[in-house]
């Protein structure tokens, strides 16, 4: 049997003083659908994982858009088992801490389709950047992409300010997993007076769905927040990627081999990323 995973967000105005109410509401429609994975639940909305049987899904996410009235986009794969053991839901201040006062969070950039995402970058003078963290950038990006090196999401507004100032003017593309968190940082680029600014509609996570790998400029594969940790093209597990158990960093076949790997027990990354220095394992989601 496969189990349906679907990763969604939606933006959508929530009273903080209904969180509790929904919160629950939402950990009893996924019981009664045998929904296991996680939702950030937050006053600006929702930001999801979740993962069962095709026809218990699709009549959860529709609980789902009718109870907050809004409609949303999601991005489907399939496993033989299921990525999570739980269900979910947690209470945040935001669902993406960005680090960063935003004024207007509607004023985003522009929605590029997987497919209008190659044409953008086949174009010259694109300066290309992954938002994500550096133990998701470990295991694969596009091509040409910068990697910010970043521990935090939070840290990338420092380092937009120090390294891309000279790129106002240009096209710059962004992305991430699912597309929330290029939602959150788009409009703070905006209001920083960057011009031309774009965002993969969907995230890696839809480009890796939509396009076909002898078409793709993604090279290696996507860390997922769940037990299925990396993805490739068609969702297809990427069965060589692992995390750390020591420090969580993901590590590649070739870590495996290093001098200063011991099973079960350290990687080379130990050192210089103990757990507390970057973002571990926080569903940002995998949409997002």
């Amino acid at each position: 049997m496969m189990i349906t995973i679907s990763t969604f967000y939606v933006f959508t105005a929530i009273d903080p003083s209904q969180l509790i109410t929904e919160k629950a509401w939402l950990l009893e429609i996924m019981k009664q659908h045998h929904i296991l994975g996680t939702i950030l639940l937050a006053h600006e909305g929702l930001n999801a994982t979740i993962c069962g049987e095709d026809a218990p899904l699709t009549e959860c996410i529709a609980a789902i858009k009718a109870r907050y009235d809004c409609d949303f986009r999601q991005t489907l794969s399939a496993h033989e088992s299921y990525p999570f053991h739980k269900a979910k839901v947690r209470i945040k201040p935001t669902l993406v801490k960005l680090g960063a006062e935003i004024h207007d969070a509607t004023h985003v950039g522009t929605y590029l389709s997987p497919r209008e995402w190659n044409e953008l970058l086949e174009q010259e003078d694109v300066v290309l950047l992954d938002t994500r963290n550096v133990y998701e950038t470990h295991l694969g990006t596009f091509k040409g992409a910068i990697d910010p090196n970043t521990r935090k999401f939070n840290h990338l507004p420092a380092y937009t300010l120090e390294h891309l100032a000279h790129a106002k003017d240009k096209k710059l593309a962004t992305f991430c997993t699912g597309g929330i968190r290029c939602e959150k940082y788009t409009a703070w680029l905006k209001e920083q007076g960057f011009t031309q600014v774009y965002h993969l509609e969907g995230g890696i996570l839809r480009y890796l769905h939509e396009i076909p790998e002898e078409e793709s400029l993604w090279e290696g594969s996507c860390y997922v927040f769940d037990d299925r940790v990396a993805v490739k093209h068609g969702h297809a597990v990427d069965r060589e990627a692992s995390n750390c158990p020591n420090c969580g960093h993901t590590l590649t076949a070739k870590d495996l081999t290093s001098e200063h790997y011991v099973h079960g027990v350290r990687c080379r990354h130990c050192d210089s990323y103990p757990p507390s220095n970057y973002d571990l394992l926080e569903p940002q989601t995998v949409s997002h």
